[in-house]
């Protein structure tokens, strides 16, 4: 039975009204990222940080999954055998879209952290200063995201799942992120298909067997279908 990684970057989202990072005039483009996606940065304004997220959340709540994440909901529902979403996204609507076996990689907006001992519980809407944490009343609380400089989540699970793929694919990423963008190599290592679908090849596209090019609602759904046909 075929076992499948499939690893999603922000380009899955982008068609959903999300922003990337390198998008021009985005939310991330109005905000230095030293002062609010490092440790430093909360240490240094704590406040400037929770409306930033604060403003992040809104968006993604308000946001809609788009056919490529309701594709890959499918998928999960049809597939004979192993499957596990890696997503670099902190949105949840891989979730909304029906799917279950998920790991986020850089933490989610809907989780807040306690700086001080590590408790973990669901976000408000907005994050105040005043919000302590419910285990051990340190405050104020930070969201539950993986900042720069900080070691991202499950990565010894992700790998070992790297090491026993058959097929690995990414969607909508750019290959400037490690170690995310380092999970082509691993999986190939043992002998695992690679597959790139993409707006635009990424930085590390000569690491995948295969690079697919267009809009992720498009060839997502695309490659599905393909799958579900090969499968009988």
């Amino acid at each position: 039975m075929k076992r499948l990684v499939i690893l999603t970057g922000a380009g899955i989202s982008a068609e959903s009204g999300l922003g990337t990072f390198r998008e021009k005039d985005g939310l991330w483009t109005r905000y230095d990222l030293n002062d609010v996606a490092t440790p430093r940065g909360f240490a240094r304004n704590p406040g400037l940080v929770l409306d930033f997220y604060n403003a992040r959340r809104a968006n993604a709540r308000a946001a809609c999954p788009n056919a490529a994440h309701v594709a890959l909901a499918e998928l999960e529902a049809f597939w004979p055998g192993e499957m596990l979403i890696v997503t670099q996204n902190v949105d949840d609507l891989h979730e909304r879209a029906g799917s279950q076996s998920i790991l986020h990689i850089h933490g989610g907006l809907e989780g807040a952290l306690c700086a001080a001992c590590d408790h973990r519980w669901p976000a408000p809407a907005e994050m105040r200063l005043a919000d302590a944490c419910p285990a051990c009343g340190h405050a104020p609380a930070r969201p539950d995201i993986v900042w720069f400089g900080e070691y991202p989540y499950h990565m010894q699970q992700i790998e070992a799942a790297l090491l026993r793929a058959d097929l690995f694919v990414a969607i909508g990423t750019s290959g400037t992120v490690y170690p995310a963008a380092g999970f082509a190599e691993i999986a190939a290592r043992t002998g695992a298909d690679c597959l790139e679908l993409n707006a635009e090849a990424s930085a590390v596209a000569p690491d995948f067997d295969e690079v697919r090019l267009g809009p992720a609602s498009r060839i997502v759904p695309e490659w599905v279908a393909e799958l579900r046909a090969a499968l009988g």
